[in-house]
């Protein structure tokens, strides 16, 4: 990523293209409801240790898609407010069909 974004929306779309690869989005997802399943029991627990969980899932699941499957560096490493932002609108899109899960993205340019 040579480019900094400076609106989320100029973002997002570039952002899309370093998350062609569906295991790696798939990875995602899983870290994110993983994020909001620690959060859910730590308001229901108590439980510090929980928050403590919630990075090391999100973050954790992103990384090895990011590094095992779309072979490129996670954004949130130049840019992790709107990265962050990202995820989290790419979540919502992912689980209301709006991207898909399962296919292959095959426009991305290597």
């Amino acid at each position: 990523m040579a480019e900094k974004y400076t609106n989320f929306s100029a973002f997002y779309a570039f952002y899309l293209t370093e998350h062609s690869n569906r295991t790696c989005r798939q990875l995602h997802f899983m870290g994110s409801s993983l994020v909001l399943l620690c959060i859910a029991l730590f308001a229901y627990t108590g439980n510090g240790q929980f928050l403590l969980g919630a990075p090391v899932c999100g973050y954790g699941f992103a990384w090895i898609g990011h590094f095992m499957f779309e072979k490129n560096r996670p954004a949130s490493f130049k840019q992790p407010v709107f990265s962050f932002m990202g995820d989290w609108v790419m979540y919502w899109q992912l689980l209301t069909g709006k991207i898909s899960f399962g296919q292959q993205d095959t426009t991305r340019k290597t």
